[in-house]
């Protein structure tokens, strides 16, 4: 990443040295999750879509850990290879909105809450800010080579209420906390990065 583009990355420091930890990564451009794969300051296993293990990529994805998740069913291998990274405290990558949108954290979905209660494990916010600003001359699917994308880590936070509750209306509220909670860091670092 450094190579290719100028990370600034801010707040690393937050993300705790031990034990489980979930990296909550707003998500608006392909390369996302590899900025904060290669910029975090840990170890790190994201979620990923089963169709981005293709060809040579594949290889490479298991070989570094990567989960693949097969989003059209409620894909058990996948949930429990991501439990056990979690309970072998490992660092465990989430894009919240399941997908690439804005990357505002607008509309998330009940699997980081679970895997927050179930996997005991607190939240750290991530904000990839500058990845989809613009697009590259060379490549077009990609931001300019050299640009500044700032990856900036936001304070940890438990998503449940104490409780150890796993019922639906826990998630559901443990949804709610983490939603203020990712949409305040998103806007402190725009506000933090000048970027609006």
């Amino acid at each position: 990443m450094y190579g290719l583009w100028k990370p600034r990355v801010l707040g690393a420091w937050k993300v705790p040295a031990t034990g489980p930890v979930i990296l909550a990564v707003n998500h608006s451009h392909v390369i996302d999750g590899p900025m904060v794969i290669g910029v975090a300051p840990r170890p790190s296993h994201f979620l990923v879509k089963k169709e981005a293990f293709v060809g040579p990529l594949d290889s490479f994805m298991r070989a570094t850990g990567q989960v693949k998740v097969d989003r059209s069913t409620a894909d058990r291998t996948a949930i429990t290879q991501a439990l056990a990274v979690l309970h072998n405290g490992g660092v465990l990558g989430i894009f919240p909105e399941g997908t690439r949108g804005e990357g505002d954290f607008a509309s998330l979905r009940a699997g980081l809450a679970y895997f927050a209660v179930r996997g005991n494990a607190p939240i750290v916010p991530v904000a990839v800010l500058g990845s989809s600003d613009r697009r590259g001359r060379l490549i077009k699917g990609l931001p300019p080579l050299r640009s500044r994308v700032d990856v900036v880590f936001g304070d940890p936070f438990e998503a449940g209420d104490g409780s150890g509750r796993r019922t639906r209306k826990a998630l559901d509220e443990a949804t709610e906390r983490i939603q203020k909670h990712l949409g305040a860091h998103l806007e402190n670092a725009r506000r933090l990065t000048g970027r609006t």
